[in-house]
């Protein structure tokens, strides 16, 4: 029976990485550093995509909307994170709580979604080339990315609703560094048997779904490709979808061992490490998963960066050298 004395929960703490200062100043100045790769990576791809026209196709115009959603996606957690480092209670009122796991959930799903609209955009690439400039037209991409998104709300707003009709009486020590699911339901001390039924079911569903979606693309994109002839032809072909492939088994492999193990063999210490993956490093990488291997786009940042430079020098030769004193 529920004991009708215990008071309310009203605010959370993190518990974080580690307790020693000395660890804590090193945590924040590791995390600060690939904040600012992060930022500076997808900010310069979606800059370079906007302002380059030979980008403006359908793959580059959902590699901005990955570098958008990326930038929004590690802003719900590291900032915090980086506060929580410099302090020595790591609070967070329930309602921040609720705000932080409604984004990330958000984020998180709208980026299966956008995964899974990639590969489809590969596809037709590939095994429909002809067809590519008709079935991915500017509307269809526009719809496709704004229904990715869509997805990702509806998947937050399942999620968070049922994850704070939850009663929480008991300890409010969270043992993560951030608002996520899995902790949470661990402090509840209402039966939780629905929100893991809940978890597995529609975050199964979508993230199944998604994946699904992705195999059935490259099962055909690898069936076109092996009816080219040439050698060199095949891995310019597939060389347009390393990059895509690369970024789909970082989020998904990570995303999985972390939502879909059984509740039973959950250890909150391995789900910290397995979030950071995918909700920090992923991000930070995936700019330059795409730019590393694109000599498109390795192009158009370089174009960007010559203008850039040739537009100082003009400025300095007219005689508007800004000296910094």
């Amino acid at each position: 029976m529920e004991r009708r004395n215990q008071t309310k929960v009203t605010e959370f703490i993190f518990q974080g990485f580690s307790d020693s200062a000395e660890l804590q100043i090193f945590y924040f100045v590791v995390f600060l550093m690939i904040y600012i790769i992060a930022l500076t990576g997808n900010l310069l791809i979606f800059t370079v995509i906007r302002s380059e026209s030979q980008l403006h196709t359908p793959m580059y115009f959902f590699v901005s909307n990955l570098s958008v959603l990326d930038t929004f996606y590690i802003s719900i957690t590291v900032p915090r994170m980086l506060a929580d480092f410099l302090s020595q209670t790591k609070k967070i009122s329930f309602s921040a709580c609720v705000v932080q796991l409604s984004f990330f959930l958000s984020m998180a799903a709208t980026e299966s979604a956008l995964l899974a609209t990639m590969a489809y955009d590969r596809y037709v690439a590939i095994c429909n080339p002809f067809m590519y400039p008709i079935v991915m037209n500017r509307t269809v991409c526009i719809l496709l990315a704004t229904a990715s998104w869509l997805v990702g709300v509806i998947y937050s707003v399942i999620h968070t609703s049922k994850t704070f009709r939850l009663n929480f009486c008991g300890s409010n020590i969270i043992n993560h560094y951030f608002c996520d699911i899995p902790p949470l339901l661990k402090l509840s001390c209402s039966d939780t048997t629905i929100n893991v039924i809940l978890v597995f079911v529609v975050g199964g569903l979508l993230m199944l779904g998604c994946f699904v979606l992705i195999l059935i693309s490259y099962v055909n994109i690898i069936r076109a490709i092996l009816k080219i002839s040439s050698a060199k032809g095949r891995s310019k072909t597939f060389s347009t979808c390393v990059s895509h492939l690369t970024t789909v088994g970082l989020f998904y492999i990570t995303g999985s061992c972390v939502y879909m193990r059984p509740a039973s063999t959950h250890s909150l210490d391995q789900e910290k490490i397995g979030a950071l993956l995918y909700s920090v490093i992923a991000p930070m990488l995936n700019p330059y998963i795409y730019s590393l291997r694109n000599k498109e786009l390795k192009g158009a940042i370089m174009n960007v960066i010559r203008k850039k430079n040739h537009f100082s020098e003009t400025l300095e030769a007219s005689g508007f050298n800004i000296q910094v004193p």
